[in-house]
């Protein structure tokens, strides 16, 4: 167990008390906040999540708890620090349970699926956001209760995945997931995904950020969406061998909203590849498929499909069929020319390295397809081709020396995030990262994203500000330049031109796209 010096570590259970993982994370970073508390959290009593806190230092060996208990436990600096986190907790516990009653709208609280479909019927689609150890087992109810299913939850084993989806293929259900973060269902945002306008394109992914950073594009290009279904990102593995993802394109297939298709994911399995490019080439509606960094070859030029190596192509392709460039038409507030201010290159030759800080893991990967070409390139979610980093967690929490290389960092993979939010609901879980990097005198360029939408942090460019204005604004010289891109729309909650105007202000570049802002930061880095 951690040393946990003079702090007072005190915790407390409620018995048989459920909250989703995402609403746990942001009560544990408000406790966290209070003061006097160095740390805090809230979450389920699985085994797994037991072994976090005792990990962290915030419990004892022994938790007399069940999975099905709620754990909430804090460090602080007094005793009565301590106690009185505990008591902020209880109190934010009970000021939504109301709400989630119904009381003000007269909506009757829930506690099973039975309960559910006996309250609604005609019900035919389930969001599950339970502890992975109980997750399969809720969707299969769903599933039997003739549901399309929604697994945000992760921690689902494999055979479990496979089970489920089998099941519900036979009874011509869908399984979304599990890990499902993002989904755009007639129009509804769900989880992490953004405000959209409704369309004909229809979109399937098993990535959640590839699908919001591909939408985005295509609503400021003025093309809309018809679905975009979200299939887990272990779909198009040879174990599971996209089932969810065959069975999302017969459904657009046969959706008469939905006249042109996008199909986007990480690099799936070889006879999972071949198998759904055969499924989309015999569609009659044209298709753009994204697997990143495979740009396909003359075998796949088959049907109507077009095949793209980079989600920033996938949604040039889709807009060009439509309505021209998409440069041409994409918002004036966002600086899309490719070229750095004059004089802003790389001035000191010391400052040479492209330091990627990363909220979402397939725009890291995107990065790296454009990346890839340049020796030396490290990351710790790294694609084919490209070296792995095992210890970036360790070298930024430590505080520790980068490595001599452009480094591609995803801060939304589990070893930045065991025990803590995701960085796109929390942006201060990346602000050690940026730290470490802008002090940095070997990096050249700090490379962030900054994703808007529901689900995400309120304000992620105010929270990015708040680090940068630690140093000095950005130069190239003393400090490194920084180049973003903003993932999100104008009716995002977020305020898409307020994010960006925030960081164009402080002296962000600011870029279209992801692939843009890694193409500036390869100039500035001067790297051609």
């Amino acid at each position: 167990m951690p040393d946990t010096g003079n702090l007072f570590v005190y915790h407390r259970l409620r018995r048989q008390y459920y909250l989703d993982s995402v609403a746990l994370m942001r009560l544990s970073q408000q406790l966290t906040a209070a003061e006097d508390v160095s740390d805090a959290a809230l979450m389920m009593a699985t085994p797994a999540n037991i072994e976090i806190m005792q990990n962290a230092g915030l419990l004892e060996a022994n938790v007399d708890a069940s999975p099905s208990d709620l754990v909430m436990a804090v460090a602080a600096t007094t005793s009565d620090a301590a106690d009185n986190a505990l008591k902020l907790a209880e109190t934010l516990l009970d000021a939504p349970s109301s709400s989630r009653a119904g009381k003000a709208s007269g909506e009757q609280p829930v506690r099973s699926i039975r309960q559910a479909v006996a309250l609604s019927p005609d019900a035919n689609f389930a969001l599950i956001s339970v502890p992975g150890e109980f997750a399969a087992a809720e969707a299969g109810k769903a599933i039997r209760n003739g549901m399309n299913v929604m697994v945000f939850s992760d921690n689902v084993s494999v055979d479990e995945e496979l089970a489920l989806k089998q099941e519900a293929r036979e009874l011509g259900c869908l399984v979304m997931g599990p890990d499902c973060g993002t989904a755009i269902i007639a129009g509804v945002p769900l989880a992490f995904a953004n405000r959209v306008n409704r369309g004909s394109v229809g979109v399937v992914g098993a990535s959640g950020t590839g699908i919001q950073e591909v939408t985005c594009l295509l609503d400021r290009a003025g093309v809309g969406i018809s679905h975009a279904i979200g299939v887990g990102g272990r779909d198009l593995s040879a174990q599971i061998g996209g089932i969810s993802t065959l069975q999302a394109l017969d459904l657009l297939d046969a959706d008469d909203a939905t006249e042109s298709l996008v199909l986007i994911s990480k690099p799936p399995a070889a006879q999972v590849r071949d198998l759904v490019l055969q499924r989309v080439a015999a569609s009659k509606k044209p298709a753009v498929v994204c697997f990143i960094g495979d740009d396909g070859s003359a075998a796949d030029a088959v049907g109507q499909i077009q095949m793209v190596s980079t989600l920033e192509a996938a949604a040039n392709a889709v807009t060009r069929s439509y309505k021209g460039s998409l440069d041409a038409s994409t918002s004036a507030a966002v600086d899309t020319s490719g070229e750095p201010t004059p004089g802003a290159t790389a001035s000191n030759s010391q400052r040479r390295f492209i330091r990627g800080l990363y909220c979402g893991g397939t725009l890291c990967a995107e990065a790296q397809v454009i990346l890839g070409a340049h020796a030396g390139l490290l990351s710790n979610a790294s694609i084919p081709g490209v070296e792995q980093l095992d210890t970036a967690a360790d070298t930024i929490n430590r505080g520790a020396d980068l490595p001599a290389a452009h480094c591609l960092l995803d801060l939304g993979a589990d070893e930045f995030t065991r025990g803590k939010p995701h960085p796109m609901i929390e942006p201060a879980i990346r602000d050690a990262a940026i730290e470490q990097s802008m002090s940095d005198d070997t990096t050249a360029v700090v490379l962030l994203d900054c994703v808007l939408g529901y689900g995400s942090h309120i304000d992620p460019a105010a929270s990015i500000i708040r680090v940068l204005e630690k140093f000095p604004r950005p130069d190239g010289k003393a400090v490194p330049h920084i180049v973003a891109s903003v993932t999100g729309t104008e009716n995002d909650p977020q305020d898409f031109a307020a994010q960006v105007a925030a960081l164009l202000e402080y002296g962000v570049q600011v870029c279209e796209s992801n692939a843009a802002a890694v193409r500036r930061a390869q100039i500035l880095a001067g790297l051609g």
